[in-house]
């Protein structure tokens, strides 16, 4: 198995959005904003390649939606999906499992692009299974008011339509690891939305985890500090105090999706709960 950083890019978003009901004051030293209250975030996937497979956690927003979309998102910085598989030696047509942790617009928006006549749709990895999973998806396709904008259906529709989506077990222990291989098994999380998928990765004797939306960022790790965003912010809060301490104990190496500049970090425990260890780059860690 190897392991590679995967970067798409960056976007912005409203800081009090990102950080709930924290101040204003406290979380512009974690991540300043710009004149408009908006943050830089990344959009980092994780590629493994594994027995013969290549397998991509989440792809980013993509380059299909329009002006008038990306206008309020502010995709900015040189990383692209495709040059950054490119430096692995690797395109689009190489990937074999597109995991999909959640189909929010910006985990899931580059498994769709729109076709070279323009006339539709297809998927942007042809040769790839698409994995979600049947509670997530019934979710997504039938979205409640306030996560409708996340959940774009010519990002997921034509997933679908395509043949190429499979569902991922519900079980989550399984002693043989998960569809994705012997060394990768999957914990479900509902409060940020409703059946989100978090990878857990074994690799060269530590464990990787893919954090999604459970935990964005570093300057999230403190218990309250919860996006505006979580559909369930009480069960998250569960949800990821139970998850951080387990990672302390067992000393998780947890791959941060979208902070802007802190690939990977591991927690501790302290007088004043779980906070920050380290923070280090995959290569740092592994020497990849």
């Amino acid at each position: 198995m190897k392991v590679h950083t995967i970067n798409t890019g960056h976007f912005k978003l409203d800081g009090g959005a990102m950080f709930g009901v924290v101040p204003k004051s406290i979380w512009k030293k974690l991540n300043p904003p710009d004149e408009n209250n908006m943050c830089s975030w990344a959009l980092r996937c994780l590629l493994i390649e594994q027995e013969g497979r290549l397998i991509l956690i989440d792809n980013g927003i993509g380059d299909k939606q329009d002006e008038k979309f990306m206008s309020h998102y502010f995709l900015h910085g040189s990383d692209t999906l495709e040059a950054s598989l490119k430096a692995k030696g690797f395109d689009r047509s190489d990937i074999t499992d597109m995991f999909l942790t959640h189909l929010h617009f910006d985990h899931c928006g580059g498994s769709i692009k729109n076709r070279a006549d323009k006339t539709g749709f297809e998927t942007a990895f042809p040769n790839a299974v698409y994995w979600s999973n049947p509670e997530h998806w019934k979710w997504a396709t039938m979205p409640n008011p306030r996560e409708k904008a996340s959940f774009l259906k010519e990002n997921i529709l034509p997933i679908q339509e395509s043949g190429q989506l499979k569902w991922i077990a519900r079980e989550t222990e399984k002693e043989d690891g998960s569809e994705l291989g012997k060394n990768i098994f999957i914990r479900y999380m509902n409060g940020h939305t409703d059946a989100m998928m978090i990878p857990h990765i074994q690799y060269k004797g530590k464990t990787i985890v893919f954090m999604a939306d459970l935990l964005p960022s570093v300057g999230h790790i403190p218990l309250p500090y919860l996006m505006a965003y979580d559909t369930r912010p009480l069960l998250t809060m569960t949800e990821k105090e139970k998850f951080l301490k387990r990672a302390a104990d067992e000393e998780f190496i947890l791959f941060l999706e979208h902070d802007p500049v802190h690939e990977c970090c591991t927690v501790q425990h302290t007088e004043k709960g779980i906070r920050l260890k380290e923070t280090f780059s995959l290569k740092d860690c592994f020497g990849d």
